[in-house]
């Protein structure tokens, strides 16, 4: 198999970064105010890139794919639960990103949504089609005009924006905005080992393609609150109408999405592969874009905050047995049938998160989850053995 550069993956996580979804969720920390809004987006990705890192080098060293190295964690069939589960979410992933930039693309152009998420979704294909190895010169070209696009439209925001707004009324409470910037790196977290397994250089591809990511989806963040402030609107079509950028929206809108949705159905193909051999992780990827295509045209995805904090609720725990196993513990249950040690401390985990979520913590509930699921493993190691 041909192996990925440290300039490929950069590439691919760029792509990954500079998205609809991003600059959406960057609006709702717009009545924090610009400040303090800032701050949770800084904390939250700082938290979030740490955990995205760890990740992603399990798999580099392992070579394996995300699905698969939960399965040294959780076992075989305890592996395949949290493949579904991330089929799932990025089958909900695929939708909302062709759902976003139809929505975005049909408003600047004052037409109907369903054409443009069957553009969208044509592109997705064709990027799948030509495959995560033959992506370089087709990805160089596109992030390059995207990376320009993205500047023209950072100029623009933030030549008008009020960097001294306070927080509203109806602002959201500074942990649960911590937990809204953690989320975004947390849903790549079963996808990142997809791609560093494929790198030349493991630790250094892993590294690129967090540090990439966590910035671009800074900057993203930073341009949705920009752009809310400045236009006063927290709905991105009309933010976008708005924006006086035209086509130049609209290629933002239809690259950024395309790039990043490609990530979405490509790794759902990856996971399904490791729930069976006999499946074609490109075809599933083709059948999830598809899927995710209808759904975008027939449902209304305008509000995804809670599906962001159940995701984070979902993988939190997971990762955090699957750091506590690969770096503290040094241990591999990969032949294992299930681990339901780790189950019972991921439903732990998983409870906790939820709590955590309803007491509003400052400092956000994944890093108050991980600490506690990280406590948890390690004792029952030591208290209970196998």
């Amino acid at each position: 198999m041909k192996k990925t550069s440290n300039f490929e993956n950069g590439l691919i996580w760029f792509g990954a970064g500079v998205s609809i979804a991003e600059i959406i969720t960057g609006t709702y920390f717009a009545p924090l105010g610009f400040k303090k809004g800032l701050l949770a987006m800084l904390i939250g990705h700082a938290i979030g890139a740490v955990l995205l890192y760890m990740a992603g080098l399990i798999g580099g060293k392992t070579e394996k794919s995300a699905m698969e190295t939960v399965k040294m964690s959780f076992g075989q069939k305890g592996g395949l639960f949290f493949a579904l589960l991330n089929v799932l979410q990025l089958v909900g992933w695929t939708a909302i990103m062709i759902y976003d930039g139809a929505i975005s693309t049909s408003h600047v152009f004052s037409t109907g949504h369903i054409i443009w998420a069957l553009v969208i979704g044509a592109l997705v294909l064709v990027w799948i089609m030509v495959g995560i190895s033959n992506l370089g010169k087709l990805n160089t070209v596109s992030m390059s005009l995207l990376f320009i696009l993205t500047i023209l439209l950072s100029f623009k925001v933030f030549q008008g924006v009020n960097f001294a707004s306070k927080e509203t009324a109806d602002a959201m409470s500074f942990g649960l905005a911590i937990e809204l910037a953690v989320a975004m790196p947390l849903s790549w977290l079963p996808l990142i080992s997809d791609y560093t397994r494929e790198a030349e250089d493991p630790r250094g591809a892993t590294l690129t393609s967090t540090v990439i990511y966590t910035l671009v989806s800074m900057w993203m963040y930073v341009i949705g609150m920009g752009m809310a402030l400045l236009t006063k609107e927290s709905d991105i079509a009309m933010i976008m109408v708005k924006s006086g950028l035209g086509l130049a929206a609209i290629l933002i809108i239809i690259l950024s999405t395309v790039t990043t949705t490609f990530l979405d159905a490509y790794s759902a193909g990856i996971s399904a592969e490791s729930l069976s051999k006999k499946i074609n992780g490109q075809k599933i990827g083709i059948f999830v874009t598809i899927i995710g295509t209808i759904g975008a045209i027939l449902f209304p995805m305008d509000d995804i905050t809670d599906f962001l904090y159940l995701i984070g609720s979902v993988f939190a725990p997971m990762i955090a047995i699957q750091i506590a196993d690969f770096f503290i513990l040094h241990k591999d249950k990969s032949e294992a049938d299930i681990y339901y040690k780790n189950m019972v401390i991921w439903l732990i985990g998983f409870i906790a998160n939820r709590v955590f979520l309803k007491m509003d913590l400052l400092v956000g509930s994944t890093i108050s989850c991980i600490i506690v699921v990280i406590i948890v493993k390690v004792l029952a190691e030591k208290l209970i053995k196998d």
